[in-house]
């Protein structure tokens, strides 16, 4: 496990030393503490937070205001790890102006270590102005939840040989924009190899196989904590929510016989 402090330039040489890069999610301090302190590599404060954490279908409904409250949250906590926010749906799609702007935020009032966005070649102008400005940028193709409407739901993507040569055009455009890694969601895994040797930059894949440069997950999917739906590419490394549940009803029982506090909880 890297030791140091990870930045931009760093994650560039643990793909050309062939180490993977471990990714997750934080959305709030106490988990940001967590993640920093396990030595998660990148942490991603991601607009899948509009879904774990405030309950909706998808991820458009988050707004700008409130992505960069939760990267404020994490960025207090996180000191070692590099930090990513997700750049919501419309803040960057309307024009390349606009993207400065809203990515601009994210640096100056949560200082985040670089953002998030969706899309191919269509954002590589938007990308290379932001990179810059000074903003590294991270790029997400195949499955983009910002697009679920257009691609009719959350079905696998570059599933055909003619996608799969799109996708690649994509990342190689991606790259020569500037982008320093790329997020890979929901492609078949022999896709994403093509794509992961192809590149001089490391892939994040999520959903797409063991071949990526590094992995990402949504923490609460992880922790089982989310139980609303399972994706097929999560793996649950503990049941928080069936544990969290029986420790509240615990508490409960205490409370309703009087058995808590007792006397050593209590100011005498």
């Amino acid at each position: 496990m890297t030791a140091k402090k990870i930045t931009v330039p760093l994650l560039k040489e643990m793909k050309a030393r062939k180490e993977r890069i471990a990714a997750l999610t934080a959305y709030d301090y106490v988990f940001g503490t967590l993640l920093d302190e396990a030595g998660i590599e990148i942490i991603l404060v991601g607009d899948s937070c509009a879904m774990v954490v405030s309950g909706h279908e998808n991820t458009l409904s988050l707004t700008m205001d409130e992505a960069v409250y939760h990267c404020r949250a994490v960025r207090r906590a996180v000191s070692r790890a590099l930090l990513v926010a997700d750049m919501p749906f419309l803040s960057f799609q309307i024009s390349v102006e606009e993207a400065l702007r809203n990515a601009g935020r994210f640096f100056k009032e949560a200082d985040v270590d670089a953002v998030k966005i969706e899309g191919g070649a269509l954002m590589a102008e938007t990308v290379r102005r932001c990179v810059e400005a000074g903003m590294p940028v991270m790029g997400h193709l195949g499955l983009r939840p910002q697009s679920v409407k257009q691609l009719g739901g959350f079905a696998l993507q570059a599933n055909s040989q003619e996608d799969a040569h799109h996708l690649l055009d994509d990342a190689l455009e991606l790259e020569r924009a500037g982008a320093f890694s790329l997020v890979l969601e929901k492609i078949p895994a022999e896709v994403a190899r093509q794509v992961t040797n192809k590149l001089a930059i490391p892939t994040i894949g999520i959903g797409a196989g063991p071949h990526c440069d590094g992995q990402i997950l949504v923490t609460h999917d992880v922790l089982g904590m989310f139980e609303k739906f399972q994706p097929k590419f999560v793996r649950r490394y503990a049941e928080m929510a069936g544990d969290i549940k029986t420790a509240c009803k615990k508490y409960i029982d205490d409370v309703k016989a009087n058995a808590f506090p007792n006397k050593d909880e209590s100011y005498l």
